[in-house]
């Protein structure tokens, strides 16, 4: 595994255990990008985010809105599992003990 692969894991993990300390699950692309700087150090273009949420829409680990002022996305119950190491998908990092 390189880096690059290593940050993508490391982010897409993050987003989903965001969305899982959200009420209802759910977040906008905004909100969530601040949270992902501001608590990870994760700094991405809005075009990499947007491909992180669209592959985890793809293995339906959230679900994806695309309306015109910004994206929503609600975490599924498969993404719960994911988020708190029930499940593992290829792609996204597993959660450390503790963490």
């Amino acid at each position: 595994m390189d880096y690059n692969d290593f940050q993508t894991g490391g982010r897409r993990l993050c987003i989903l255990r965001i969305l899982a300390r959200r009420n209802q699950f759910t977040t906008n692309e905004y909100s969530l990008n601040d949270e992902l700087k501001g608590a990870y150090g994760h700094i991405v273009s809005s075009d990499r985010l947007h491909n992180d949420l669209a592959w985890l829409d793809e293995q339906d680990l959230v679900i994806l809105q695309r309306p015109r002022a910004g994206w929503i996305l609600t975490l599924t119950a498969r993404g719960s599992d994911v988020a708190n190491g029930l499940a593992e998908v290829p792609g996204v990092e597993k959660p450390r003990p503790g963490a």
